[in-house]
């Protein structure tokens, strides 16, 4: 059974989402469908483009992935369909497969060319839902489109080092439902950057120097829990899909705040490192910098 999924940020109030699900319905009543997200903040490309690379790959092999975002056709925002880690993706040629494309090589890009054939002032149902329904039907790309070598790039997708590789400057790309404030520096990307250095992570006016492996490491389970006071600390962890993300522990906008929040942190606003040199005693030792993040306590 073809699997198709919608990601959109078309919302719960209107009739878009259903409409489409009701015309891929209408051309293969036994495929499944699966929503991945219709709350993502509207024409928002980052945003999107965060959520679809790390949700897609928890799908079988062959799912074909709708991506409903800034999708009206005109000359500058063409619709394209990729095959990529044997899957399928199809959206409007605006960026937001720069961010997967960065990492894995697209085995297949061909820009849809079916527009002759249909009218449309709602392309995801008119064109999207056509060009997924004819490769979960085992159509080839080549039918919808033409090949073309690339995809348009994404701004702003990959942090700033300056040329001593001392400082990464890196962006907000997405909010979570629970405030957490995620960027685009990867963890493969600090660690290279990093060569064991130790670092400052700075967040306007809040300082990090250290990064937990999980939330609950910013907890002392030693300590009788009536006794704590956890709940809204802050702290710096590598996210499940290895961003780096700075969060609250148990974070509650409506009480003990976000990191969103209480850090002031929106969409794109800057995020820092600074790598921090180890200095030599006159023993010749080194001397580390205290990698114990003074807000911390």
């Amino acid at each position: 059974m073809a699997i198709i999924t919608l990601t959109t940020d078309f919302g719960e109030k209107d009739y878009f989402a259903g409409a489409t699900k009701g015309a891929i319905y209408s051309e293969l009543p036994n495929v499944k469908i699966v929503d991945i997200s219709h709350s993502v903040s509207p024409f928002n490309i980052p945003e999107a483009a965060y959520i679809i690379q790390n949700a897609y790959n928890s799908f079988p092999k062959g799912t074909i992935h709708i991506i409903g975002i800034d999708s009206e056709i005109n000359p500058e925002n063409q619709h394209i369909a990729i095959k990529l880690d044997d899957h399928y993706f199809i959206c409007a040629n605006n960026g937001i497969m720069s961010m997967i494309c960065s990492e894995i090589a697209p085995e297949k890009i061909v820009e849809i060319n079916i527009h002759d054939k249909i009218q449309t002032s709602f392309p995801v149902l008119d064109v999207f839902v056509k060009a997924a329904c004819h490769i979960a039907r085992g159509g080839t790309l080549e039918v919808i489109g033409k090949n073309i070598p690339e995809i348009k790039p994404i701004k702003n997708i990959a942090p700033y080092v300056n040329d001593d590789k001392t400082l990464i400057v890196g962006s907000v790309i997405y909010i979570d439902n629970y405030g957490n404030v995620v960027t685009n520096i990867k963890r493969n990307f600090f660690e290279t950057i990093q060569k064991g250095r130790n670092f400052e992570i700075s967040a306007r006016n809040y300082t990090f120097k250290k990064i937990h492996q999980k939330y609950s490491d910013i907890v002392n389970f030693e300590i009788p829990e009536n006794k704590r006071h956890d709940e809204g600390r802050k702290l710096v962890v590598f996210n499940s899909g290895d961003f780096l993300e700075i969060a609250v522990y148990k974070s509650n906008s409506a009480t003990v705040g976000s990191a969103s929040t209480l850090l002031g942190l929106r969409l794109m606003d800057t995020i820092s490192v600074n790598f921090i040199p180890a200095t030599i005693t006159p023993q010749g030792k080194d001397v580390l910098h205290n990698m114990t993040n003074i807000n911390d306590y």
